[in-house]
């Protein structure tokens, strides 16, 4: 199932998540530079320098990470099963007893009258019958 927790980053929190690192480590370069000239006859000089030189690489490699570095869930979704469809409440399905009820109709075009005044129709009907018959 998926949920919101799953969503990912929206991509400028990314950005600025990313940009707010790579700049914490840059100002932290910025201060070994300024303490390796402060402590240029110490030992702690090579410390600083290291510092100074290893930095910038690992703020690029942090800061071009991003998204990538966001672990997904890759479970497979299992489809749920068929629900059971409540009891119905109403009338229970099935022939009813309204006139014509289950039988298909179809359209007949009205028939021009006879020469005596007698719709075809009739003839119609009679002809339907014997069709339902041999169904």
């Amino acid at each position: 199932m998926q949920s919101i927790t799953n969503a990912p980053e929206r991509l400028a929190d990314d950005q600025t998540r990313r940009l707010t690192r790579y700049l914490v480590q840059m100002g932290i370069r910025v201060v070994c530079i300024l303490a390796a000239v402060l402590f240029a006859d110490s030992w702690l000089f090579w410390v600083f320098v290291v510092g100074a030189v290893v930095l910038p690489y690992s703020a690029v490699i942090f800061a071009n990470a991003g998204r990538d570095r966001v672990s997904y869930d890759t479970s497979p979704v299992t489809a749920a099963g068929p629900v059971e469809l409540p009891a119905s409440t109403g009338p229970a399905a099935g022939p009813t007893t309204a006139p014509g009820a289950g039988r298909v109709v179809e359209h007949q075009p009205d028939a021009p009258a006879d020469g005596d005044g007698r719709a075809q129709s009739e003839d119609r009907s009679q002809a339907d019958e014997g069709r339902e018959e041999t169904r």
